[in-house]
């Protein structure tokens, strides 16, 4: 073999070992991506609460967030439903975003149709029960379609919705307060009447779709606040982070966070918005448990 075909061969060669590289790379990162897309992962976190009542220690939530009803969204939903289910949690919270915006629904005026996903969303999430009630909030995409259809959809199967509101739980005469808020980016959040009646000495779980919002949260008698929106960027790029983040969402994006004597947990959600792929950044299913402060 001459030296100039000796080189050539050499070179085929390396391209042939690049390729076949890229390619068997390529084949893992789809690989990696649909894992991440459709498989929910459980994140159990221990969370004390000063004002909680001894009866009330070892209460276990589940919280499950951003579904984004589509034919990509449902498959990481129906897999999570049984999960939920083998936990056996006391309290399920559904965090908002059953549906999605859009992209050009200003332009169209489609926003209304889009709610229309709320339905089958709902017969799907009827299969969630816990002995205290499945409640949820509206997301900033829920309030931007039809909310008082979405509202009907989840109520019609089984699920309580909280706007502006708060139920008292009850256990051998001890309460702890459930609240929910209005979406507090596009809908009519008002702090103020949702804990109106909520004594300040009782402990309280506030569900609010967007986690920034804790910062006026934690003037209330609020002890713990459940949030979502985030989808924790959905897309997390090695060494880099993620590229987006939604508006009231950077500053608390995913897991767990103190500020001052308020606790705030961000789920990350099921579902995908727009893009539909995740990417270092699986669905959520949270498992909180509900400890009394020594």
């Amino acid at each position: 073999m001459s030296h100039l075909n000796r080189r050539n061969f050499l070179k085929a060669g390396a391209a042939v070992i690049a390729t076949t590289a890229l390619a068997m790379e390529g084949r893992a990162i789809a690989t990696e991506v649909a894992a991440d897309t459709n498989d929910p992962r459980l994140v159990s976190v221990e969370i004390p609460l000063t004002r909680l009542p001894r009866v009330w220690d070892g209460l276990t939530i589940v919280q499950l967030s951003d579904f984004h009803y589509d034919d990509v969204s449902a498959v990481p939903i129906r897999k999570a439903i049984p999960m939920v289910q083998g936990l056996r949690p006391d309290l399920i919270v559904l965090t908002g975003d059953f549906v999605t915006i859009p992209l050009l629904f200003k332009i169209f005026h489609n926003s209304r149709q889009a709610a229309r996903v709320a339905e089958p969303c709902a017969v799907l999430l009827s299969q969630l029960s816990a002995p205290l009630g499945v409640f949820a909030v509206l997301g900033n995409h829920d309030v931007l379609t039809d909310p008082q259809f979405i509202i009907e959809s989840l109520q019609a199967n089984g699920m309580q919705v909280l706007r502006n509101r708060s139920v008292a739980l009850e256990r051998q005469g001890k309460r702890l307060w459930l609240a929910g808020l209005d979406d507090a980016l596009n809908g009519d959040a008002d702090l103020e009447v949702t804990m109106r009646g909520v004594p300040r000495e009782e402990a309280a779980v506030l569900l609010v779709h967007e986690p920034d919002y804790v910062r006026r949260v934690a003037r209330y008698a609020v002890d713990l606040q459940l949030s979502g929106h985030s989808h924790g960027g959905q897309i997390v790029i090695p060494l880099l982070g993620t590229p987006y983040l939604p508006a009231m969402a950077r500053r608390y994006p995913r897991g767990l966070y103190r500020i001052g004597p308020l606790t705030l947990y961000t789920n990350v959600g099921l579902g995908t918005v727009y893009l539909p792929a995740r990417w270092h950044c699986p669905p959520e299913i949270t498992v909180i448990k509900l400890r009394a402060a020594r």
